[in-house]
Order: structure tokens, then sequence, then C-alpha cells
């Protein structure tokens, strides 16, 4: 394929990775919005196995924008759980925003305390019981906070909800600005994860994890060590390499790459794979690292 050729075919591709990405993150923003409203009206016997579709078809779309193997799994793995927290905590949040909408300011008189029963190393939440000026309870399930607050006798002024489904609480308990932060971050770090796919899948990055310099570089090697070795006699010290260096610690054959200014690591790891090792993609720090099992395997030519 000439070098036209080439180019066009990057630019294809470039061009659809892009709008798949976009839509990829469109598609989780509205997965978490669909789910958020799923869970305040089914149980997890609903939603797990809509969570489990969801991670199956992010994991298919990842692999479309050109990340293939394990790394597309953990990515999806990654997207879901951030997203059960944006939904986790925007569920929280709309309690709270309930509660300002439609709940009334009152001054009320703590009549009963209670704390959890020890459950291991769960946190023991503190219970209180509330009741008007009148007399009569304040309507809903006890306040509830983390730590011992108040007194039996001593007098607060919370939010109750006059139709009793939530339970009183502090205006400060009841803000739901650090909720909705919270949601947030999870979102952004959800799509994030999407960006960085994107960008593991492109060209640039594939150049990247070749390890394979630029032809200026590859000169400029040539120039200072004055190896003007063929990329057949550098394949052939490639595989002495592998059959002579001993493993480190973790079992793995380190190689450096830029004594191979000729070889990509796809063919590295093809050279390994004749040998019955194979090239690890993750974690090299400027090697080329080998072993009969690796984490995340570096496909070959």
């Amino acid at each position: 394929m000439g070098a036209d050729a080439q180019d066009d075919e990057r630019g294809r591709r470039t061009r659809y990775r892009v709008p798949l990405a976009i839509g990829i993150g469109c598609y989780v923003l509205a997965a978490i919005a669909g789910m958020y409203l799923v869970a305040g009206s089914f149980g997890l016997g609903l939603q797990v196995p809509l969570w489990i579709a969801h991670g199956v078809l992010l994991t298919v779309l990842i692999r479309r924008l050109g990340v293939a193997g394990e790394a597309s799994v953990y990515a999806a793995l990654f997207i879901v759980g951030a997203s059960v927290m944006s939904v986790g905590v925007t569920g929280m949040a709309r309690d709270d925003l309930t509660l300002q909408h439609r709940g009334k300011e009152i001054t009320a008189t703590v009549v009963k305390e209670r704390r959890d029963a020890a459950q291991g190393r769960k946190a023991r939440d503190y219970h209180y019981t509330l009741k008007r000026r009148d007399g009569t309870r304040v309507p809903g399930p006890e306040m509830k906070t983390q730590s011992d607050l108040y007194e039996v006798g001593q007098t607060v002024t919370v939010i109750e909800d006059p139709e009793g489904e939530l339970g009183p609480r502090t205006s400060g308990q009841a803000d739901a600005t650090g909720e909705l932060l919270g949601a947030a971050a999870f979102a952004v770090a959800a799509l994030g994860s999407v960006g960085w796919m994107t960008w593991r899948g492109s060209d640039t990055a594939r150049r990247r994890a070749d390890g394979k310099p630029s032809a200026g570089v590859r000169k400029a090697y040539r120039t200072v060590t004055r190896d003007h070795t063929t990329q057949e006699e550098q394949e052939r010290k490639l595989r002495e390499a592998l059959s002579t260096y001993p493993a480190d610690r973790r079992g793995y054959i380190k190689v450096p790459p830029e004594e191979y200014p000729d070889v990509s690591q796809h063919r590295a790891a093809r050279i390994a794979w004749e040998m019955g090792l194979r090239a690890e993609a993750a974690g090299n720090r400027g090697s080329w690292r080998f072993r009969e099992t690796v984490v995340e395997e570096v496909p070959h030519d």
C-alpha cells in the first residue's frame, strides 16, 4: 500500500473514531440518566442485568475504537463502576432536593435517642425521635446522624417532610451540593475513560506502543551508534536476546527497544510468540517485556 493510500486510510479511521467516541460518551450519559430513573422505580432484580448488558455493550463499542484485549474489558468495568456511583450519589441528592422543595422548617424537641447495634466494623449511626412543640411526633423516619450530636430534651431546627416519606433533616444535612458535585465527578471520570480509550486506540498511541522510532530518530541513532544493521539482523539479534537474557524477579525478560530501531513491538511480539513467549503491553516503562504469560498481550503481526 502506498503512502497516499496509507494516509487516506489513517484519515478515515480518525474521522470514524472521533464521532464514535462522541457517541459512546453520549451513550454513557444517557445510561446514567436512564439508570437513575430505573433505580427510583425498580429494584436490584432489574438493575443488575441492565448494568451487565451495559458493560457488555461498552466492551464492544470500546473495541471498535481500536482497543483490543483485556484493556477494553477493564475500561468498560471502570465506566460501569463510575456510572453506578454517579447514579447512587445522585439518588442521595434526590432525597435532599425533594425535602428542600416540599419540606417546611420547624423547631422540634429530641424525645428519644438510640444507636445502631454493633455489627463488626460497620459504622453505628445515631437515630433521634423528634416531636413538635404541640407534642405530636414529627412524621417520617427518625432523624439519622453519623455522630452523637444531640441529647434528649434538646431543641433543634429541622426540615420535615409533610408526606412522611423522608426523615427530618437539618438544613445542613439537606444540602445536596456535595452529592451533586460527587455525582458529576463520577460521570466525568466515566467520560474521561472513554477519551483515554479513544487516544489509546489512535494511530499515535499505536506508534508509541510499537516503540519504533521515526525515520529521523532511527537515522540519528545509526549516526551516533554507527549501527547500520538491517531489520533481518536486528530480528536475529532479538531472538538471541530472548533466548539468552536472564529473567528479572517477576519472570520478565527485558529488552531495550532502541537496539532494534527497525523492529516494531508488534513484530517483536510475533518473534517472541514463535519462541513460546508473550509480549507485555502494559507497564513496560521504556523496555519491551516478555514472559510465557502476561497481563495484557501485544497483538503480533
